[in-house]
């Protein structure tokens, strides 16, 4: 290790010991943390089962930036080199569109072999999986809803895919030791104002309950719902809100997903947790950045980050709380997205692990709102960026920007040439 980093980071354990903030201890616990990170930012929500299929369900990627993954072994390609420059081992989190396999599957039919492979990769690279059903981009969810479609074998085609997700989510976990969390999102919803609302509420909650109707080891697969404000299509209802879903999962003993974009702009889910956390077994979380509304930005260290670490931290919920990435930006290096955004939000943890939790309470307690706003404040500027530094050279990651070289260079050894590939004019083939 440089020396200067050595020694950075023991000037600024000194400086935090005086508020009792214990660093070595602090970087323990963040060694602890596995953010799961989605595969899908590598490949613009394509996927390999129909990728050809135009993206529906109010998603949309933006960009054109060269260099998209067009197959798993690209992907996981470009995967090995995002987590080789993001410290400490983590999770991939896969949607149903990413099966491997040559055999012609529906959604309806997949099973754990046809992600074999990717069990098998994750094996090797010491990584859990996390999975998702999905219920967009698809025939059968072309007019907006799936799960609660007034169509019942509409509606049955959907309820046996997320059944056949939850199998492969506890194959996952059974399989790689760590526990797999399969979140269920849909896109249903209306336009414009509907005539009943009820309806497809009652008839998403009789869908989901035959989705859960079989009992799955909860050491192999934990169940989330995850809700929406509106999207591209369902701009005035969404069968799956927030109060909805809310109300679920607490009956249901299922996880609550609250996603960073998927709420009013003036709402921040950092704020939810704490009240959530007193009625539910566990939290899911999608971090975003919306722009304006669910843009799914690359995670930046805005103050709605910093505020998510500290509630984990000072709520004491880490230990029940599945932290995921959700953004998808094809307007820039996407192996650059997945390693800003997830190395960003390693590090807002870790700042929440070292603030002076204690000293703030206190002052909190015995009303002296003045030290408690002046160590806030002052805590901004401590020196977290030396003990990051030092987090990531421990961890054999590249310190600071430097990890921006190795991701240029894989852009022009290898992003830039699937471009050239798929360019290149095909000969005819002729009979001699």
């Amino acid at each position: 290790m440089d020396q200067t980093i050595r020694s950075n980071y023991e000037a600024a354990k000194a400086l935090y010991a005086k508020h009792g903030v214990d660093v070595d201890a602090a970087l323990e616990k963040l060694s602890q943390i596995k953010i799961s990170m989605h595969c899908w930012q590598g490949d613009d929500v394509r996927g390999f089962l129909n990728k050809d299929q135009a993206l529906t369900g109010g998603i949309s990627v933006t960009g054109n930036y060269p260099g998209a993954a067009g197959t798993p072994e690209e992907l996981r390609s470009d995967l090995e080199l995002a987590f080789s420059l993001i410290p400490g081992k983590h999770k991939l989190n896969l949607h149903a569109i990413y099966v491997d396999t040559d055999e012609k599957v529906e959604l309806d039919k997949i099973e754990p072999k046809h992600f074999q492979k990717w069990v098998d990769w994750a094996k090797e690279q010491g990584l859990g999986l996390d999975f998702n059903p999905t219920c967009f981009s698809h025939e059968k969810s072309k007019d907006g809803f799936t799960l609660s479609h007034p169509d019942p074998e509409i509606r049955q085609f959907w309820i046996d895919h997320c059944k056949a997700s939850r199998k492969i989510g506890a194959y996952f976990g059974e399989q790689l030791g760590q526990t797999c969390v399969t979140n269920v999102w849909i896109p249903d919803g209306f336009k414009d104002t509907p005539a009943d609302r009820l309806a497809p509420r009652k008839r998403l909650k009789e869908a989901l309950d035959q989705v859960f109707e079989e009992e799955l080891n909860p050491a192999h697969n934990l169940d989330a719902v995850e809700s929406k404000l509106f999207g591209l299509g369902s701009e005035a209802y969404v069968v799956g809100s927030h109060e909805f879903y809310m109300g679920y999962g607490i009956q249901n003993n299922k996880l609550i997903c609250l996603d960073a974009g998927h709420f009013h702009p003036t709402e921040v889910i950092s704020n939810k947790l704490s009240a959530i956390s007193l009625f539910t077994d566990g939290i899911l979380l999608h971090v975003s950045r919306p722009m304006r509304w669910d843009s799914d930005h690359v995670v930046t260290m805005d103050d709605e980050l910093i505020d998510i670490g500290r509630e984990l931290v000072r709520g004491d919920l880490l230990g029940k709380t599945h932290i995921g990435l959700d953004f998808f930006d094809a307007s820039i290096n996407r192996v650059a997205a997945w390693v800003i955004g997830t190395r960003n939000t390693i590090k807002a943890l870790m700042r929440a692990l070292l603030d002076p939790v204690e000293a703030l309470r206190q002052a909190e307690l015995e009303g002296d709102y003045t030290t408690r706003l002046a160590l806030t404040e002052e805590f901004k500027s401590y020196p977290f960026g030396a003990v990051w530094d030092y987090y990531c050279s421990k961890n054999g990651v590249p310190v600071r920007e430097e990890w921006l070289a190795e991701v240029k260079a894989y852009e022009q050894a290898v992003l830039l040439k699937r471009g050239e590939a798929a360019a290149a004019p095909v000969e005819a083939e002729t009979n001699v």
